[in-house]
Formats: structure tokens, C-alpha cells, sequence
């Protein structure tokens, strides 16, 4: 069943305190949001942890609810719960459990309750590889009657407030939706993306999902999409997308190019709206210099806005940066970005380029964890999504898993 745009398979259910779980043989549906009146509702959510063995969390719901899921992963929206829910506290922990409040846990599955008439917590690690592929394919798989279909998608960004939906502003994810909403006959549309440009970012590789009813007709629907959409927004592609694709989570890499010209004259009319005119010469050698020291799996905070909640580590696979006559191209992969990365990267670059800083300062920056006045985030139009990659077909659900974990640095970020 669907939750949230994640699929979720009820596992145990905890019909109150101090009893035991019991397996539940029907499947119910857990809302976004507990409705006035709903004493409680125990359901599960599956992630994974760093060493990709499955956690499946359990939360209670609801007015009388006091337990909580663990911290969520960067971009995981948790589990919803009810009015007044704290952490369980002062309980003691077994082998691979978790406790509530004034709880203990033993041995994999034993679940500590509170003792406040609510519900505590329980996790459960799985350590057999089958079943975390087995787990991995119903976490990924569309509600029963619904089929996914991958969008590929380009888009000049000028005139967008970015892909998100926003109230009052014109976003692509809105044109796009309101677009299948209409050739469809559907009465509600909700994609998923691999990256949440921000507002005046282009695409020429953009990925989304969406879940529709198994019934509707997507012969001819890419074209019909393309006819009611406006010019800056095209669907170069659209099919129904393979067992365990998520176009966010199932992601290997994003990859974007910032476009520069150091023209005395600035950018040609033709491309001003995807390239950035530097008002001095820019050094591209010292500025490759600089690019390799960013390289690796670091934690990129002193290049990323900060999320509540949200990890800043990430792995940085690739930072080009050439020169074809008076235009400079930074070409910029990894796993995944955080808020303004991109742009803050090739602002560090571009100081170095000028000949403001020399090329270990980028490394100094980076390591020392913080943003540095000295990095300019440049302007949003010059840059580009240009590429997703996947996984083959028959590791997309395992790869959704690893990306859901939460991470913190392996290597040295200096």
C-alpha cells in the first residue's frame, strides 16, 4: 500500500500495552494524517541501514500515542505521528532492539512498551539477503491497481519558481501535473523526481515517476502531454517503469553542467539564458586544480544550505571544468546534492579563477565545515541537469534501499 508516494507492508501489529505483537493477515491503509478520534493505529516502515540490512520501524499513532520513529534519512519524510508523541526514554536495549518508554528489548524482535498507555517502538534487523530483496521489491512497488510510468523529462527553468509545487507560484512539477491530470482524466497526480531543481534551473535530463491507475491508456500519452503543455516544457520520454524504479531513490548519480563565458562581450543572445557572463578572465587550469581536491565522499557543508534533519554527506564522482573558446563548462556528478551545492562549488571555483584565492583554499573550506563568506553561490540560470543514472533493472530496489539509509563521512573531508 502507498504511503506518502512509499510503499508500506504492515508487518506486526501491537494491540496495546504490554501485550505482545501479533502478525497482522490483512493489510490497512496508514494515512498521511490520523484522523479526530482515532485512539491508535500501528503500522510499519521499512529503510535501511549503512550496512543495507533492512529496518523496519514501528510506530503507534494517534491522541494516546508516546512512541516515535528513529530520525529519519535525508529527504525521508518519517512517519507521521500523533498529537503530544515523544521519544520512549530510560529503557534498556538487547541484541538488535529498541526500546519505549521504560521499555527493554531482547533478542531481534522483542518490544519494549511504554508504560504511559501509549506504545513504544520496535526495530527489526534482517539480515538474509533474500529477504532484503524481498523487502526492497514491496517498498518499491506501486500500490495494487496502479501502474508506474518513468517521465524523461527538459525544461527551460527561467520563467519557473523551480520544479516543487508552490502555492501562488508556477512550478514545473505544477505545468506537468496539471497536464497528465488533464489528458489523463485523473482527478489528483502526484510525481516523484530525481532532482528538485531550484527555481530558473534548466533540465535536458530530468527523471520523475508517477503511479496512475492501471487503466488508464499511455499509448500516445507522451505525445498528448507534449500538446497541452507549453513550449518550455517537453516529455521526451514516458513508459511504464521497471519492477522497483524510483526515480529519487533508485538514482546512482545527478549529473549538471554550469555554463560560463568570459566573452569581453558577455553571453551570446542565443544562449543568455543558460549562460552565466563573467566579468573577468577566468584561469580554467587553476580552476581543475582546484576541482580534483573536492573530489570523493565528504561532508559538503561548507558548500550546501542546511536542512533540519537532512544529511550534508555525499559523494562527489565527478568535477570537470574546460574551456571551448570563450565558453567554460564545469561538469559536475554525484550520488546526489544537497540545496545549492552546484552552485556554491562552481562559486568556489570561479574565485579561483579569477585569481582570488589559490587552489588548496577550496580544500580548507571544505574541511573546515562551514559556509565561507568568500563562496559565492552563482546565479541559478547558468546551470543545467543534464543526466540520471540508474542501476540495471534487477538492482533498483536494492539501490532505492542504500540510497534511504542515512550517512556520515568515511573518508577525511580535508
Amino acid at each position: 500500500m502507498s504511503v506518502g508516494r512509499r510503499t508500506v507492508r504492515p508487518l506486526v501489529s501491537i494491540s496495546g500495552p504490554g501485550r505482545s505483537p501479533s502478525p497482522i493477515t490483512g493489510g490497512g491503509l496508514l494515512p498521511c494524517g490520523v484522523p479526530p478520534g482515532v485512539v491508535s493505529l500501528t503500522a510499519v516502515w521499512a529503510g535501511a541501514t549503512r550496512d543495507d540490512r533492512v529496518v523496519v520501524w514501528e510506530s503507534a499513532m494517534g491522541p494516546q500515542a508516546t512512541g516515535e520513529a528513529p530520525e529519519p534519512g535525508d529527504g525521508d519524510p518519517g512517519i507521521p505521528t500523533g498529537p503530544g508523541s515523544q521519544t520512549g526514554s530510560g529503557g534498556q536495549t538487547g541484541s538488535g532492539g529498541q526500546t519505549g518508554s521504560g521499555g527493554q528489548t531482547g533478542s531481534g524482535n522483542q518490544v519494549g512498551h511504554g508504560s504511559q498507555g501509549g506504545f513504544g517502538k520496535a526495530v527489526r534487523r534482517v539480515d538474509r539477503p533474500a529477504q532484503l530483496r524481498h523487502e526492497g521489491r514491496a517498498l518499491m512497488r506501486p500500490a495494487e491497481g496502479l501502474i508506474r510510468l518513468r517521465l524523461d523529462l527538459a525544461y527551460d527553468g527561467t520563467a519557473f519558481a523551480g520544479w516543487a509545487r508552490q502555492p501562488g507560484q508556477r512550478t514545473v512539477q505544477g505545468d506537468v501535473e496539471d497536464a497528465l491530470m488533464r489528458v489523463a482524466r485523473l482527478p489528483a497526480v502526484r510525481l516523484t523526481v530525481a532532482g528538485r531543481t531550484d527555481s530558473g534551473v534548466h533540465a535536458a535530463g530530468q527523471v520523475a515517476h508517477v503511479d496512475i491507475p492501471d487503466d488508464t491508456p499511455v499509448g500516445g500519452l507522451a505525445r498528448r502531454l507534449n500538446g497541452v503543455l507549453d513550449r518550455a516544457v517537453r516529455v521526451k520520454g514516458l513508459a511504464p517503469a521497471p519492477d522497483g524504479f524510483d526515480a529519487r531513490f533508485s538514482a546512482l548519480s545527478r549529473r549538471y553542467v554550469y555554463r560560463i563565458t568570459d566573452a569581453p562581450y558577455g553571453a551570446d543572445p542565443l544562449r543568455r539564458f543558460d549562460t552565466l557572463a563573467s566579468p573577468r578572465p577566468l584561469d580554467v587550469p587553476a580552476m581543475a586544480e582546484a576541482a580534483l581536491l573536492l573530489l570523493g565522499e565528504h561532508d559538503f557543508a561548507a558548500f550546501c544550505r542546511r536542512r533540519e534533519g537532512a544529511t550534508t554527506v555525499r559523494t562527489l564522482l565527478r568535477l570537470d571544468v574546460s574551456r571551448s573558446r570563450d565558453v567554460i563548462l564545469a561538469d559536475v556528478e554525484a550520488d546526489a546534492f544537497c540545496h545549492s551545492m552546484v552552485r556554491a562549488l562552481v562559486g568556489a571555483l570561479v574565485a579561483v579563477g579569477e585569481g582570488r584565492r589559490r587552489p588548496e583554499w577550496v580544500a580548507a573550506v571544505l574541511g573546515r565545515g562551514m559556509r565561507d563568506p568568500a563562496v559565492t553561490v552563482l546565479p541559478a540560470h547558468g546551470l543545467t541537469l543534464v543526466e540520471v543514472r540508474y542501476p540495471p533493472d534487477a538492482a533498483l530496489a536494492a539501490r532505492a534501499q542504500v540510497t534511504r539509509a542515512v550517512r556520515v563521512p568515511t573518508t577525511p573531508s580535508g
